[in-house]
């Protein structure tokens, strides 16, 4: 969801803006402001990913407004005049609507801020993608390098990471799930609730099983729609 909010001093177009925001399930309207000071206090309080923004309100108007923001976030202005345009896209504005404007054309603007929000958010997770971690075995901390990994086994409470650098796999307390949080969801595939492999390491594909080498994965009904995604991702 984009967490949004909206700034007009004509209530009006605030209540359009509002109306237009809510028929779009990606948007999260968060508040209407009639002015750039009230938007202050709410950036201030929550988080917001967009802002539909008017130009000319009374003592400060958009474009001073957007310039005063350190770390603004994705702006959309709405405005009556055409003269500020080459002044926003410099600021790097999402869109600029013209009033009146269409649904379909605010529709647009929308669709342009998800693409955006959803390319920041793959940009970020590729940033925070861990490449190694260490893990407790025996009261000692142990490195695992990702690439390493072959594939995770659960057991209750404690998992087995099984690498390719070594014979024995490293037992170590935690649960899958805790581990599958912490990989990229690209890199690895759950096939079994027991079950977290490393898509790169897969050599062979069975009807029951995922192959890394000679060892065998077992792949359960219920996750087997994980590796037929991964299958056509290749094939594609």
């Amino acid at each position: 969801m984009i967490r949004c909010i909206a700034i007009d001093d004509e209530q009006l177009v605030r209540e359009l803006l509002e109306d237009n925001i809510r028929q779009l399930p990606f948007l999260q309207l968060i508040k209407t402001c009639k002015n750039a000071l009230e938007a202050y206090e709410v950036l201030q309080e929550e988080q917001v990913d967009l802002i539909f923004l008017d130009i000319q309100m009374p003592r400060l108007n958009g474009l001073q407004f957007l310039q005063s923001l350190q770390n603004p976030p994705m702006v959309i202005l709405v405005t009556a005049y055409e003269q500020y345009a080459l002044e926003a896209f410099n600021l790097h504005v999402v869109d600029y609507l013209l009033k009146p404007f269409s649904f379909e054309r605010f529709l647009k603007a929308c669709n342009r801020a998800n693409e955006l929000f959803r390319l920041k958010q793959v940009q970020a997770a590729a940033t925070n993608e861990v490449s190694d971690f260490f893990v407790n075995v025996e009261y000692t901390l142990v490195k695992i390098v990702v690439a390493d990994i072959e594939y995770i086994e659960g057991l209750k409470d404690y998992i087995k990471i099984h690498l390719s650098s070594s014979p024995q796999p490293v037992l170590t307390r935690m649960t899958i799930k805790a581990l599958e949080e912490k990989l990229s969801p690209t890199a690895f595939i759950r096939t079994h609730k027991s079950y977290l492999v490393a898509v790169a390491k897969i050599t062979t594909v069975k009807r029951d099983f995922v192959c890394i080498g000679k060892k065998e994965v077992p792949v359960s009904e219920f996750y087997k729609e994980n590796v037929t995604r991964i299958l056509n991702r290749f094939e594609n």
